[in-house]
């Protein structure tokens, strides 16, 4: 895509999120397009902005953590400081998920067992309606 500008429209198509999304991101100054009159014109800068915006909020992060994160590239070390943080974060997120995911697997344990034992309680008592 080069330099090419693209309209709120083609930003929504693209990343298939809505204007309302934008015009969201926009306000919290996560993205900050170019205005030529009351049009909005998204750079590359801002679709690679948007990009990582989305995949952060995928992942679970907060928008402010999305908005540090996004506000390092620019403090002039090469993005070091910008890596170090987001995959010191990614660690952290992961680690939450991973438990997330131990929980749930057990729920989903407890709930099947629930489910094995009402399923023997239905059969049941249709067999005593059926021989009755």
């Amino acid at each position: 895509m080069g330099d090419t500008l693209l309209t709120i429209g083609e930003m929504c198509a693209e990343f298939g999120v809505t204007p309302r999304t934008l015009r969201f991101y926009e306000a919290k100054e996560l993205i900050i397009p170019r205005r030529v009159g009351t049009r909005r014109l998204y750079t590359r800068r801002c679709r690679a902005r948007l990009k990582l915006i989305l995949q952060g909020k995928r992942f679970g992060f907060s928008l402010e953590e999305i908005r540090q994160l996004l506000n390092l590239y620019d403090i002039g070390d090469q993005q070091k400081t910008q890596f170090s943080r987001t995959y010191a974060l990614g660690l952290e997120r992961l680690r939450a998920m991973e438990a997330q995911r131990s929980e749930l697997d057990a729920a989903i344990t407890e709930l099947r067992q629930q489910l094995a034992w009402g399923e023997q309680i239905l059969e049941r008592e249709d067999l005593q309606r059926a021989s009755a």
